[in-house]
C-alpha cells in the first residue's frame, strides 16, 4: 500500500467507527426514524452533487426495483435497527456487533445457497459467537432489558449479510451508481415512517443536528467516496481490512467522547470477533499479496 492508501484506509475506519458515536449523541432527541431519514437524505444529496460534478447519471429505468431491494437490506433496515439499539447499547458494543456482518453472510450462504461450511469457516463462526458472548456477558451495564437492543444490532449485521448475497447474485452495477441509488431508495423507505413517529423533542439541540449532518455527509457520503477510491486503488480484498479496524475506532471514540469504559471483556470480545471474521472471510497477508489488480470503471 502507498502512504496515501494507508491514510485513506485508516480515515475510512475512523469515520465509520465514529458513526456509532454520532448515533449515540443524536438518537435520544431525534429517535431512530428521524435520525436515519436525515442521514440517508443528506447522503443522497451529497452523492447527487458528486454525480453532477463528475457528470455521472443515475439510471432509474430498469434499476428501480434493484435499488429498492438493495437499499432495504443494505441501508434502510440496518440503519434503523442500529439507531434503535443505540438508544441502549454503547458505541463500543455497536461497533463490535457491526463487525459480525461477514459471519452472518457465511451462515446465510450455508443455509440458503449451499455454500460449503469448511472447518475454517465453522471455527470462525464459533469464535464470533464466543466473542459476542464475552462482550455482552461480562458487561455489567448490559442486563436483560438490553436484549431487544442486542437483537436489533445483530439483526442489522444480518441485514448486511443478506445485502452482500443479494449484491453478489444481482446484475452487476457500477459501485458509485449502486451507492447513489441505494441512498435514494433508503430515503423512500424511511420517509413514510415520519408520518407515524413524531420527534421525541420539539426542538433538537444543535449538537444533535450536527451529529445528523456528520452521519449523512461524512460517515455516509464521504465514507463511500473513500471506500470506492480504495477499491479502485487496492482491490476488494485489501480494502476488507477496514472491517477489522472499525471496532478499534468505535471503541476508541466511545471511550474518548462518551466516557465509555474499556474493560478486559471489551478488548477480548472485540479481538475474538475480529479473529472469527478473518477466518470466515479468509483474510490474511497472503490474500493481500495474491489480490488481483483492480479493474477501474
Amino acid at each position: 500500500m502507498t502512504a496515501g492508501s494507508i491514510i485513506r484506509l485508516f480515515s475510512l475506519a475512523a469515520i465509520w467507527g465514529a458513526s456509532f458515536l454520532f448515533m449515540r449523541i443524536a438518537v435520544p432527541e431525534l429517535g431512530p426514524a428521524w435520525l436515519m431519514f436525515g442521514r440517508v437524505l443528506l447522503a443522497a444529496l451529497f452523492l447527487a452533487l458528486v454525480a453532477i460534478a463528475f457528470k455521472r447519471s443515475l439510471p432509474i429505468r430498469g434499476y428501480a426495483l434493484h435499488f429498492m431491494l438493495l437499499s432495504f437490506f443494505n441501508t434502510a433496515l440496518p440503519f434503523l435497527l442500529f439507531a434503535y439499539a443505540a438508544q441502549t447499547l454503547t458505541a463500543s458494543l455497536l461497533a463490535v456487533l457491526n463487525a459480525t456482518a461477514p459471519l452472518w453472510g457465511a451462515l446465510i450462504g450455508w443455509l440458503f445457497f449451499r455454500q460449503t461450511m469448511s472447518l475454517k469457516i465453522t471455527g470462525g463462526l464459533l469464535l464470533g459467537i464466543c466473542g459476542v458472548a464475552i462482550l455482552v456477558g461480562f458487561d455489567t451495564a448490559v442486563d436483560s432489558s438490553a436484549l431487544p437492543a442486542i437483537a436489533a444490532a445483530a439483526g442489522a449485521a444480518c441485514c448486511y449479510g443478506i445485502a452482500t448475497w443479494y449484491t453478489r447474485l444481482a446484475k452487476p452495477v457500477p459501485a458509485f451508481i449502486n451507492a447513489h441509488g441505494n441512498m435514494w431508495g433508503a430515503t423512500l423507505w424511511l420517509l413514510p415512517l415520519l408520518w407515524f413517529i413524531p420527534l421525541p423533542v420539539a426542538q433538537p439541540a444543535t449538537q444533535s443536528l450536527l451529529a445528523v449532518v456528520a452521519l449523512g455527509v461524512v460517515c455516509t457520503g464521504v465514507a463511500y467516496m473513500l471506500y470506492f477510491r480504495l477499491v479502485q486503488d487496492l482491490g476488494a480484498t485489501p480494502t476488507l481490512t477496514v472491517t477489522f479496524l472499525i471496532p478499534v475506532f468505535g471503541v476508541l471514540w466511545g471511550h474518548l467522547f462518551l466516557n465509555e469504559t474499556i474493560g478486559w471483556h471489551t478488548l477480548a470480545g472485540a479481538a475474538i470477533v475480529i479473529s472469527g471474521t478473518m477466518l470466515v472471510t479468509g483474510f490474511n497477508l497472503s490474500s493481500l499479496r495474491a489480490a488481483k489488480a483492480p479493474v477501474k470503471e
